[in-house]
This record gives C-alpha cells, sequence and structure tokens, in this order.
C-alpha cells in the first residue's frame, strides 16, 4: 500500500521529526512512540481496512427509504480505528487527544486512506468536524460533541453544498430562524453530503451552512450551524431525512448523500455571519486530507504496478535475435520504466509535500502560516491530476488485465477520479490560487514560497532549472495581474496552477536528493534518479504554461458557447 521505507526517509532523515519533541507540545513522544503509531496504523490499515475494499466497492451503500444498509465490515473498521486513539491524535490532552505531531499523523492516516479510502472517508470527515469545533465551539458544544466522535460514538459531516448552488456558495438558501431560546430551526436541502446518513454510529453531527432571515446576500450572509441526526436528549430524529444516495464511480463505500432539512433544531457555532470563516477551518483540512488520498491512491497504484512488471513475462529486448528466447519481465521495457519513474515521481513528491505541509502546523509560526495558506491549492489539486495520472499508468502497465476488476489498479483510478472534484475543484483552485493567494499581502505569501525554493536550489546540483522555473513563474504572476483584469488575469488559471505546482514538486524532489546526499544503496539511488527525472522530464512542461499566461490568450474569452455545436 504504501513504502515505510520512504515514510522513514521523509520523516526521520529529510524532516527531522524527532527533534519536535524538545518543544513542550511533543515532550510526551519520541522517535519510539511515533514508530508505534506508524507500526499500528499500518497494522490496523491492513487488517481491518484493506480486506474489504472491494466489497465496498462492489456492495454500495443501500437505502430502503427508512434505513442505510452498509457492509458490515465498515462498521467494525472504524471501531477499531476509534479505540486506537487516532482520531483524536493531534488534539489536546484535556479534550482526549494525543498531542501527537500532524506530521505523524498524516503519515498514519495515510495507511488508511491507501488501505480503503472510502471507509477512511468517515473519520478523516468526523476528525475535520471536531478540529472545527474545538477552534471556534464552546466549551460545553466541545463536551456534547466533539467528546462523543472522540469516543467514535458519533461521527460527523460538512454540509455546504446545495442542489442548485454547487460549489457556488454564495447562493445558498437554505434558512436558520432564530427560536428564543438560543437555537435556531434550519431548513432547506444539502447535496453531495459524503457521510450524510449511516448507522455506523449513534449519532451523526452535520455542520451546516445557512443564512439566518434578514442576513445580507453572499457568503457574508452565512452562519454556521450544529445539527444532529438526532437529538441528543430524546434520540429522537431531529428534522434531518435522507432524500436519497448519490452513487459515485469511485468512494463507492461512503454513503453520498441528498439532505433534507425541515426545521431541525440547531446551535449556532460563533457569530452570525462568519460561517464561511469557520468553516473554511474544515474546508481547508479537507483540502489537505482530499490531496493526501489522492497521493496515497496513486502510491499503491504505483507499488502494484511495480509488483506487476516485475512478475509480468512477455516480449523480449528490442535488440533479441533469437525469437524462440524466453520472454523477459516486462519492467526491462523502456516504456513500462518510463510510466514506472514518471509515477514514482509523482507519488513519492506528492508524499513530500503532504508531510511537508503537515510539519508546517507543527512549528506555528506567521510565516509557516501564509506558506501553507499558499500552498494549499496546490496541496489539494496537485496529487489529484498527477497522483491519478500514477493509477492510470499502472493500468496500462497492467495492459488488457488492468481494467477489468480482477486487479485492483481499477478501482484505485475511480476512486482518485473524485478527487478532483471532492473539497473545491481543481478549477476552484487554480482561481483561489492565482486570483487569491499570489496577490494578497502584496503578493507576500508567493515571495515566502519562491524564496523557500531558491534557497534549496542553490544548494543542489540540480538547482539551476528550478532558479529560472522561480524566476519565470514570479514574472509571469506580476504580467498576468498588470492589466488589472481579473477576468483576462484568471482566463489561463489551471495553466497557472499546473505550472506552480510542477515547481513546488521538484523543490520535493531536490530536498529530497539533499537528504539522500551521496549515501549508497538502492534505495537512495532510486531517490537521486527520481530528482533528476522529475527536474529533467517534467519541470520543463511548465514553459509552455507559463509562454501560455504571458502571451495574455483569451481565447477561453472570447469563445461562444454556439461555437462548441
Amino acid at each position: 500500500m504504501l513504502s515505510r521505507r520512504d515514510l522513514d526517509f521523509l520523516l526521520y532523515e529529510w524532516l527531522d521529526v524527532e527533534s519536535l519533541t524538545t518543544r513542550e507540545r511533543f515532550a510526551d513522544h519520541s522517535r519510539e512512540t511515533f514508530d508505534a503509531f506508524l507500526d499500528v496504523s499500518q497494522q490496523i490499515a491492513e487488517r481491518d481496512f484493506a480486506p474489504h475494499n472491494r466489497k465496498n466497492d462492489l456492495n454500495e451503500p443501500t437505502f430502503d427509504g427508512d434505513r442505510v444498509t452498509i457492509i458490515p465490515e465498515v462498521s467494525h473498521a472504524l471501531r477499531v480505528f476509534a479505540e486506537s486513539g487516532l482520531l483524536g491524535a493531534t488534539m489536546d490532552a484535556e479534550h482526549g487527544g494525543l498531542q501527537l505531531p500532524h506530521v505523524v499523523q498524516r503519515a498514519c492516516f495515510l495507511w488508511f486512506q491507501a488501505a480503503n479510502t472510502a471507509t477512511s472517508a468517515y473519520a478523516m470527515l468526523t476528525g475535520g468536524n471536531a478540529h472545527l469545533l474545538l477552534a471556534h465551539g464552546t466549551q460545553d458544544q466541545i463536551r456534547r460533541y466533539v467528546h462523543p466522535m472522540l469516543e467514535g460514538r458519533f461521527t460527523g459531516t460538512m454540509c455546504l453544498s446545495e442542489p442548485q448552488a454547487g460549489s457556488s456558495l454564495s447562493d445558498v438558501t437554505t434558512r436558520a430562524v432564530p427560536q428564543g431560546d438560543g437555537l435556531y430551526e434550519v431548513t432547506g436541502g444539502k447535496m453531495w453530503i459524503s457521510g450524510g446518513d449511516h448507522e455506523l454510529s449513534e449519532n451523526i453531527i452535520h455542520l451546516v451552512l445557512a443564512r439566518v432571515a434578514g442576513a445580507p446576500a453572499g457568503v457574508k450572509g452565512l452562519s454556521l450551524f450544529i445539527v444532529p441526526k438526532r437529538d441528543l436528549e430524546t434520540g429522537e430524529r431531529n428534522g434531518v431525512t435522507l432524500a436519497g444516495l448519490n452513487h459515485k464511480m469511485g468512494y463507492r463505500g461512503t454513503t453520498n448523500t441528498v439532505l433534507a432539512f425541515d426545521g431541525a433544531r440547531a446551535e449556532l457555532v460563533g457569530e452570525e455571519g462568519r460561517g464561511l470563516q469557520y468553516m473554511f477551518h474544515m474546508m481547508n483540512e479537507a483540502r489537505i486530507g482530499v490531496g493526501s488520498g489522492a497521493v496515497a491512491l496513486g502510491y499503491t497504484g504505483y507499488l502494484h504496478a511495480l509488483d506487476y512488471a516485475r512478475e509480468r513475462l512477455q516480449g523480449r529486448p528490442v535488440d533479441a535475435k533469437d525469437p524462440a528466447a524466453p520472454p523477459v519481465p516486462i519492467i526491462n521495457h523502456a516504456d513500462v520504466r518510463r510510466m514506472l519513474l514518471a509515477s514514482k515521481s509523482y507519488v513519492e513528491g506528492g508524499l513530500a509535500l503532504m508531510l511537508y505541509c503537515a510539519k508546517l502546523l507543527d512549528e506555528p509560526s506567521a510565516e509557516h502560516d501564509l506558506l501553507l495558506d499558499t500552498l494549499t491549492p496546490i496541496v489539494k489539486a496537485w496529487p489529484s491530476q498527477w497522483c491519478r495520472l500514477a493509477d492510470d499508468h499502472a493500468i496500462q502497465i497492467h495492459g488488457g488485465y488492468g481494467y477489468t476488476r480482477e486487479y485492483p489498479v481499477e478501482q484505485f483510478y475511480r476512486d482518485n477520479r473524485l478527487n478532483s472534484i471532492h473539497e473545491g475543484t481543481d478549477g476552484i483552485q487554480a482561481l483561489d490560487l492565482l486570483g487569491r493567494k499570489v496577490t494578497q499581502k502584496g503578493g507576500a505569501g508567493l515571495g515566502l514560497l519562491l524564496d523557500r525554493i531558491r534557497a534549496t536550489a542553490q544548494k543542489s546540483d540540480l538547482g539551476a532549472p528550478v532558479l529560472a522555473a522561480c524566476d519565470r513563474l514570479a514574472a509571469t504572476t506580476a504580467k498576468v495581474w498588470a492589466s488589472g483584469d481579473p477576468a483576462k488575469a484568471l482566463a489561463n488559471a489551471t495553466a497557472y496552477l499546473d505550472a506552480a505546482g510542477h515547481l513546488v514538486i521538484a523543490w520535493m524532489w531536490l530536498e529530497q536528493s539533499i537528504a539522500a546526499g551521496d549515501r549508497p544503496g538502492d534505495f537512495y539511488d532510486g531517490k537521486r534518479i527520481a530528482a533528476k527525472y522529475f527536474v529533467t522530464h517534467e519541470l520543463p512542461r511548465i514553459g509552455p504554461m507559463l509562454d501560455l499566461l504571458d502571451s495574455g490568450d483569451t481565447l477561453l474569452l472570447d469563445l461562444e458557447d454556439a461555437w462548441l455545436g
């Protein structure tokens, strides 16, 4: 599913995660406790999550008009996960958490995402819900909602999208009416709510964006509410009805729901009108979680393809003279090696980025907050595209077997395809990066990111092309915004996201090659060759992307819908 050797290299030989134990928050931990959590995560993932991954896919949840039915293995796996303490791994000890560094928790959770992304999604959403309430809820709300989540009794969701609005949260119409007793009644419909209904827990805690009567239009009029599926006192349904299940091409084991709220009793989180601000706490965590899931699925697809390529005998070397010579493993063929090396560069580069960003949370500062904010669109979108390509390569390497259900790689691809849509499409992330993140605070976030990349590149013998790419991205950013016309500047935002993402992954590979140094062995040779590959074969892709942006091309703005047929 994953490579423990790679995780150990990234955590201990590159990021020096052990040094975090000198911080007061992590003083009770050590290399031994970190390894113990990694060990137990791998064990639970392999024993309780991976075995029902295919069954989850073939037997997706059903709804009979009253109850949702899910295969029993899902409930068992989530119960084991909750009992391990990993759900509250990074939370404060006073709330039952383990105060584990985010970077170690991220490495642990990747095992579950690689083993069974559908089952792990329930845990990811519940953790994000709990983190939001810890940050913005009252102590009483934390006691009544977060503590049962950490015990595995409650699960959580995020309810943003609506059928008519999709990703356009300005158009949310769900209403909340004050009842005079400190509570509200929420009425409206929500769509695409993962984990929105099931019988896996005693209760489901929905975090719902809604508009209080009289609130202004747009996102500034949104407030955030806690809406439990069942009343905490009586256990009766709380005006939340499952209107139906959506059936997806991947993540089939995660219920994806249409929910109707009809006078559901709700508690306000924080202040009215600040709902989207609070929700971003969970949204950004979910975006990083989606990126991590894309890495995990790409990584396991790559490892399956690697094993298959070493075992599958087919064909002969191009210079073979004897047609009766025995066939060779397909890994000996240059095009198979191309796909494997490309996949390795994507998934190991993506994994490095996930762990790097997680460690930023463990060393909080204004600078690290700004850097993580700038990187978040890339963290979400780049793996969703390029680690999915690793799964595409895995299918190709398996040949005809790759798209049959007898092999798991076709499921990895289908599961991974959803990640480009979850938590904001790639296009939305592109608009966020170019339209907001690189321009805010006078471009300070982009400047900080490029400074970090340049500092690494100056220490590497592969650094020259990366330094040149930094200069180009900075110049292109300035040129794109020179006109002051947002529509024109953002017309090719997706190309900008792709270019910036490839530059960031090149940086991650320089970091890994420096950490590998000149140490001998196949593992370190593999790091060095993958770094060289990415810089020499992948980084040049950004040239045409930046040329397009520099040109000020407006083809997409000028395009008439009638011309599309």
